[in-house]
């Protein structure tokens, strides 16, 4: 019998349950194993290389790659796992935080300073809130440059 998720229909968000555990337990056994130095440096040295040695799927290894964590969430990645993934490349949870909304650290920091996102227009998916799916990304660190 399958689970009711009535929490799908939160706009911006994935909720890390059961099904999303086991779609992404290799995706964070790779990034729990950061923890350690010479990990970190393998990684930094070859990451295709390092990244082949997971049982990870094509797509996650490429989401990695990319550093889009959005991505990675959605394959199943833990922000508290991925995390380790910016803490190898020198960013702050701040840093990895605001590159996922497609804002500045600063605008990112702002925001939460200021209480976070409305929850005006995002209880549901299909409002016009800013954390809507046609909103994203959002802030001037996703604004191309001419």
């Amino acid at each position: 019998m399958a689970l009711e998720k009535p929490y799908l229909d939160v706009p911006g968000t994935t909720i890390f349950d059961a099904e999303q555990s086991r779609k992404g337990y290799w995706l964070n056994q790779f990034c729990m194993s950061l923890m350690k130095a010479g990990n970190r440096e393998r990684f930094k040295q070859d990451e295709r290389a390092y990244l082949n040695e997971w049982d990870m799927t094509e797509e996650q290894k490429q989401a990695v790659l990319a550093r889009d964590l959005n991505w990675c969430i959605r394959l199943g990645g833990n922000i508290y796992f991925l995390a380790k993934i910016g803490a190898t490349d020198g960013k702050s949870f701040q840093q990895m935080a605001g590159s996922m909304t497609g804002m500045t650290e600063d605008e990112y920091r702002n925001m939460m300073i200021a209480g976070g996102r409305s929850v005006e227009g995002n209880r549901v998916v299909g409002e016009d809130g800013t954390a809507q799916a046609h909103r994203q990304p959002q802030g001037s660190a996703s604004q191309k440059v001419n």
